[in-house]
Parts: structure tokens; sequence; C-alpha cells
């Protein structure tokens, strides 16, 4: 169970909640908060007090003053208009996600929703209702506006939301589960819809992944180290103390880990081959400075993920304070930077599979790593592929925070394109994982060919997970399978819980 405004929330914790279905509730001391601040929103309304996003329009609609009795409406009003999202749903653990970072800003008690409204969305959550929410529509200021409001409308019954495994009515998934809708009152709808959820709901999972594939990446380049006959010289603890980087020193110590005891690298020990490739002299330097990027994303999305990010903001004192912390440029450029850190996994990734499968570059493997090469095809065409998606990851890797364009009447002139960013970068962690995927594939068909040596005590543990799964490529059958089983070792971190010690 996770107890929200107790401590601040982790990436792990999202990845529970959105794809473990753990349980949430709130704390007792965000029930105060979230109390003492909806009472300011109602005594502001009680007094005729002008206070935007209380008493007001939003946007450029700022100076519009609206009647308290028209509040219930200014609040249907209000989703109708700005759920006008496009495209694909998002998956639904990052809807999960979404509802669990919105709860999380909601329990600081800066934002005004009622007990109700909130509990409603951890009702969601621990009941399995999921809301379908277009992935297209937000410049990421003022916040998630159109994702958000979809999320919104779902609380009130109207939309669709995905319920055991169904996507149906808003309103019959939560009849079926139980769930009363919501009336929403003054300010809920523009808290609801304003923040960051969105964005960075995207960024924590895509951040557990790509921790979880710079892991795994190690693990195929050792095996790839291996199979192509590289020296461990270039991973001496020395040379990385004298860089001293913390991912490079932690990338050249899981190598060490990985091939220790390699048969294969010892037999090689004193040929005449002075040095190796970049691709392969230098994973601890590439491989680590990704690491360290992930690391650096990881901090910013964990404090987005526990900030207020509405607008206004509301305190003790009964202040009502507008401000910007609905901007996702932090998110914005962290997941920009994330994104180019993953595709260079993939592209020194794409280089190793390349060496592979070429027999001027492989050290006397076959020739892409098949038997009787002309009548079988082996693994020429996964480096295509590989190819491809490594190209692709060059296009998407265009940073989305540079660009900006004016929105609400020049009201909000500057924006951030966060959820674009986020979007994009989940996207090149999907195709490095094939790149990885692939990369796995080749090394283990050439590790097969340098039998009876056996590989280093992680490597050949991963070696004995492939072939679990896939067996040796005795000649040319259907590869795709292949691809998308090892691809599934990969997301699931089963390749990497294949290496590590057990206990």
């Amino acid at each position: 169970m996770i107890e929200l405004g107790q401590r601040p929330l982790n990436i792990q914790d999202v990845v529970h909640v959105a794809r473990r279905s753990e349980k949430v509730e709130l704390s007792s001391a965000a029930h105060q908060r979230i109390q003492t601040a909806r009472k300011v929103v109602d005594d502001t309304i009680a007094a005729n007090k002008v206070a935007y996003g209380i008493s007001t329009g939003f946007g450029a609609l700022k100076d519009k003053v609206i009647s308290a009795q028209d509040q219930r409406q200014l609040q249907k009003n209000f989703l109708a208009s700005h759920a006008v999202g496009v495209g694909n749903p998002f998956p639904q653990d990052v809807s999960r996600a979404m509802l669990l970072i919105h709860a999380n800003s909601q329990s600081l008690g800066h934002s005004g929703c009622r007990l109700q409204t909130v509990q409603t969305m951890l009702d969601f959550l621990n009941q399995g209702v999921t809301p379908v929410i277009p992935e297209q529509g937000s410049v990421g200021a003022s916040g998630d506006l159109a994702p958000q409001a979809h999320m919104a409308q779902v609380l009130t019954g109207q939309g669709e939301a995905f319920f055991q495994g169904n996507r149906m009515a808003a309103n019959e998934a939560l009849k079926a589960a139980g769930i009363a809708p919501l009336a929403l009152e003054a300010k809920e709808s523009l808290s609801l819809s304003n923040g960051t959820a969105a964005m960075t709901a995207v960024g924590a999972l895509a951040v557990n992944d790509a921790q979880n594939l710079a892991e795994s990446a190690d693990i195929t380049a050792a095996m790839s180290l291996e199979a192509l006959m590289g020296t461990d010289a270039s991973l001496d603890e020395r040379i990385h103390a004298a860089k001293a980087h913390a991912g490079q020193t932690a990338v050249a110590a899981h190598l060490r880990q990985l091939t220790q005891d390699s048969e294969i690298i010892a037999s090689h020990k004193d040929c005449n081959r002075v040095q190796d490739a970049y691709s392969l002299r230098c994973i601890p330097q590439v491989h680590g400075a990704s690491r360290d990027a992930i690391e650096y994303v990881r901090r910013i999305v964990e404090t987005e993920m526990n900030a207020a990010t509405d607008n206004p903001l509301i305190f003790e004192d009964g202040s009502v304070v507008s401000g910007g912390n609905f901007h996702g440029q932090p998110v914005a450029l962290a997941m920009d930077f994330l994104g180019i850190a993953v595709a260079e996994l993939g592209s020194i990734s794409e280089r190793r599979t390349f060496r592979l499968v070429d027999p001027k570059l492989n050290e006397g493997l076959p020739a892409f790593l098949i038997q009787d090469s002309g009548l079988n095809s082996g693994y020429m065409i996964v480096q295509y592929t590989a190819a491809a998606l490594v190209s692709e990851n060059k296009v998407l890797a265009h940073p989305a925070s540079v660009d900006s364009i004016p929105t609400c009447a020049n009201q909000e002139d500057h924006v951030s394109m966060g959820t674009i960013a986020s979007r994009k970068a989940a996207q090149i962690i999907g195709n490095v994982q094939h790149v990885i995927a692939i990369e796995a594939l080749c090394a283990a068909q050439a590790l097969d060919f340098r039998l009876p040596l056996k590989s280093g005590d992680g490597t050949q543990k991963a070696h004995a997970r492939i072939r679990k799964e896939i067996p040796h490529v005795e000649q040319d059958r259907p590869i795709h399978p292949d691809i998308m089983k090892t691809t599934d070792l990969v997301k699931s971190g089963d390749l990497l819980k294949s290496t590590q010690p057990s206990g």
C-alpha cells in the first residue's frame, strides 16, 4: 500500500501502481492539507472575491467574473472545451501513472480540490478504472491541459474508460466498479486539468525502462566483446579511475563482473592485436555517459512528481497566488536529454551488431553468423532493422523543447512541448529495446561458434537465458518471432535478472 502525502513518491512507486496495481491511500496529513486548501476556495466564493480560476474565467478570459451560481456549469464547460486531444490513447500504465501523480500533487494542499475528488482518483486506481486519454494535444503549458481534461472528464462519468480489459463509456465503467461520478465544484476542473501529470507520467515510466535498458545494453555489449574476441584491458579499473565519471566506472565494473572467468577472453590474451574498435573499447565511456544522463533525468522527474504544478496555488495563510508551476520546461529539457542518451545506447549497439555479421570484422565467425551462407542469409537483415531503428531515433532525438508556439491569444506565449519530449523519449526507448534484442540474438549465435570455450560468469547466464527461448539458427527460419521474444526478455528485465547473483 502506498500512502500519498506521507513521503515523496519515487519512480518505483509509480511503476508499482501503474503496472502492478499496488493500492493507494491518502495519509491523514494529506487529508488535512486538502481540506484546509478547499476551505480557502469555499471562503473565496462565499466572500465574492475575485481570484483567478476560482471566480473568473481561464487563460485569456481571466477578467471574466463568474457568479457562484454558475460554478457547476463553468466546470462542465471547461472540461467540454478542453478535452480536445487526438491520436491513439496513452497506454493504460501511463494513464494510471497520471492519476497517481496528479493525486499526489493534490495531496500537497495547494490546489483546492475537494477531498472527495482526490479520493475518487484513488478509487479509480484501486478499482482498476483507467481513463481513455488521447496522446496528442498538449503543448506542455499551461501544463497538460487537453490530456488531463480527458482524465478529469472520466471522473464525472463523461468520455471513455478501460475496465476489466474492455473499453467502454465512462459512466458504464464507473457503474460496474461501484464508483459514483463527480459533480465538480469551483476551481476543480482547472486544478484537475492544470499541471504536468501527463508528461511526468510518461517520463517516470520511461526513466524506469531506460535504467533497465542501460544495464541490459551492458550485457549484450559484454557478449559481443567476447564473441568478437575483444580484450578486457579497456576495463582496467585504473583507466576509469583516471576519468572518474560515475556512470563510466559503474559500467566498467558491470562488464568485469559479466566477463569474469571468461575462457574466450583468456584464450587470446597474448594475441598481436593492439586494441579494439571504439564500439568495444569505449563501451564504459559511452554507456556510462548515458547512465549518468538517465540518473539526472530521474532526479528531475522525481522532483516534478512531488511538485505542486497547479495555478493559482493556495497557501495556508489563505493566499491565492498566480504563478507558472504548470510550465513543463524542467521535464521537457530532461526528456529530450533522455531520448538522446538512450538513442546513443542503440547507436553503439548497432555498430557491434554490424561487426558480428561482417566476416571481414568478426574474427573468423561465418558470414552473417550462419553456416552455408549464400544458401542461407542468416542474420544479414536483422542488422538492417537495427540500422533503420537507429536512424529513426536520430529524427526522434531532435529536441522538442527548442520549439515554442503562442497559444491562448498570446497570454500563453511560451510553452515547453514537454509532453512531446516525453512521448519521443518513450518511442526511442521502444526502438532501442529492439536494437539491444537484435544484438543479443547475434551475440548469442556468435558465442555458439566459440564453443567449447566458455564465456564469462554473467554472459554465460545471459546466453543460457536466450537459448531457453530461442534455439541456435542452423539454417534460415523466420527470425521475426525470435526478435520479439528477445525484446520481451529485454523489456521485462528477465535478461538482466538472469545475470544477477542468486540470493
